[in-house]
C-alpha cells in the first residue's frame, strides 16, 4: 500500500507518519511506501522499513499536485494548510494554500485516469461553524464560518463531497476540534494559546492567555487526532452515506478548567506562569467558534477521544516531555 501525507512536516503529519511506520499497516494492508510532502522537506520516520519519499512542494503551484499523484498513492491524508490566525491576516495566502491547493490535489486525482480512485482523508475544522450557536452543535448544523480559514475549510469540504459523489475519489472529511497540547514552538494559529498555557508553564516558561478564563472550547490530543485519521481511512462509502464530512468528538471545558487541570497535575507554581494579556484579534476569532460539539455520528462510527482534560495534559507530559516537567 502506498500512503501520501501532505503537510507531513507539521505536528500531526509527523505523528501520523511515525504511527504508520510503527504499525506497518493500514486497516490490515501492509504499508510498503510512504510519500511525505510539505513546503519544507519532512523528516523520515525512523522505524519505517519500506520506501520513503520526501517532497518539498506547494500543491497550489502549477503541476505540483499532478507530479505527486502520478505515483498513484492508495490513501491520501490531506493535512497541508495555512493555520487560522495566518489565514485571517494573509487573505491571499490562505485561499491559495487552503483552497487552491486542495482543489489542485482533487483535480490531479480526477485527471489521472484509468479508474484511479484513492481514499482521501481531509482535515477540516470546527471553524466551518459560526455564531450564533445553540448550546451544543448537532451533526446537521449549517456551515456559516466567520473567518477566512473556516470559509476555506468549508469550501474544501464541499469540493471533497462533490468529487466523491461523482466517483472520482473515496473521500471523508474530519472536522478537528482544537488539538492540544501541541509540542514544539508556538505557531500562528489563533487557537495556539490553548496549547501554550499548558506547554510553556510545563517547560518552565511564561505563557500568555489572550482571552477570558470563561471561554469554552472543545479539545482533543494529538494522539486522538492521529486516531481520528487512521479510523477515517477504514470507513467505507456505504457506511458514511452522502454526508462524508464529520465533526470529531473531544473534551469540552473552559480555559479556567484547563488551568485547573494543569494545577492538579503540575502544581500551583507551574500554573502561576500563565500571564493574562488580552488580544482583541484572537478574542474576536475565538468568539466566532463553536463551544460544544455533539459529534453523535462520529461516536456512533467508532471515533473516540479523551474523557477529561487531565488526560490530555498527561498525554503531553508522557509523550512529548518524556514524563517530566519543570516544577
Amino acid at each position: 500500500m502506498h500512503v501520501l501525507i501532505t503537510g507531513a512536516a507539521g505536528m500531526i503529519g509527523r505523528k501520523l507518519a511515525d504511527r504508520l511506520a510503527q504499525d506497518g499497516s493500514l486497516h490490515g494492508k501492509p504499508v510498503e511506501r510512504l510519500t511525505l510532502l510539505d513546503i519544507v522537506p519532512p523528516a523520515k520516520p525512523a522505524q519505517f522499513t519500506g520506501l520513503v519519499e520526501t517532497i518539498a512542494a506547494d500543491l497550489s503551484q502549477p503541476a505540483e499536485a499532478g507530479r505527486v499523484i502520478a505515483a498513484r498513492p492508495d490513501a491520501l491524508f490531506h493535512l497541508a494548510g495555512v493555520v487560522s490566525g495566518e489565514a485571517e491576516l494573509d487573505f491571499e495566502k490562505g485561499y491559495r494554500v487552503n483552497l487552491d491547493g486542495t482543489r489542485a490535489l482533487l483535480e490531479a486525482i480526477r485527471t489521472a485516469g484509468d479508474g484511479y480512485k484513492p481514499k482521501v482523508i481531509y482535515t477540516s475544522s470546527i471553524a466551518v461553524f459560526g455564531a450564533p450557536f445553540p448550546p451544543s452543535i448537532p451533526d446537521d448544523f449549517h456551515l456559516t464560518p466567520l473567518t477566512s480559514y473556516g470559509t476555506q475549510k468549508a469550501m474544501g469540504e464541499l469540493l471533497l463531497a462533490d468529487y466523491s459523489r461523482r466517483g472520482l475519489c473515496d473521500g471523508i472529511g474530519i472536522r478537528l476540534p482544537t488539538i492540544v497540547v501541541r509540542p514544539g514552538k508556538p505557531n500562528a494559529a489563533a487557537s495556539g494559546f490553548f496549547s501554550g498555557i499548558i506547554r510553556e508553564p510545563l517547560a518552565g516558561l511564561e505563557a500568555i492567555l489572550p482571552v477570558p478564563e470563561g471561554v469554552v472550547h472543545t479539545h482533543a490530543s494529538p494522539r486522538a487526532a492521529v486516531g481520528f485519521l487512521l479510523h477515517a481511512a477504514g470507513l467505507s462509502p456505504e457506511v458514511l452515506g452522502a454526508r462524508i464530512n464529520l465533526s470529531m468528538p473531544g473534551v469540552c471545558c473552559t480555559v479556567a478548567e484547563q488551568i485547573a487541570s494543569l494545577r492538579r497535575i503540575a502544581g500551583e507554581r507551574v500554573a502561576a506562569r500563565i500571564r493574562r494579556a488580552s488580544d482583541p484579534l484572537i478574542a474576536r476569532i475565538v468568539e466566532g467558534w463553536p463551544q460544544r460539539i455533539e459529534a453523535r455520528r462520529a461516536r456512533a462510527l467508532g471515533f473516540t477521544a479523551e474523557s477529561s482534560f487531565d488526560e490530555i495534559v498527561r498525554i503531553h507530559i508522557d509523550e512529548d516531555r518524556a514524563g517530566s516537567f519543570v516544577a
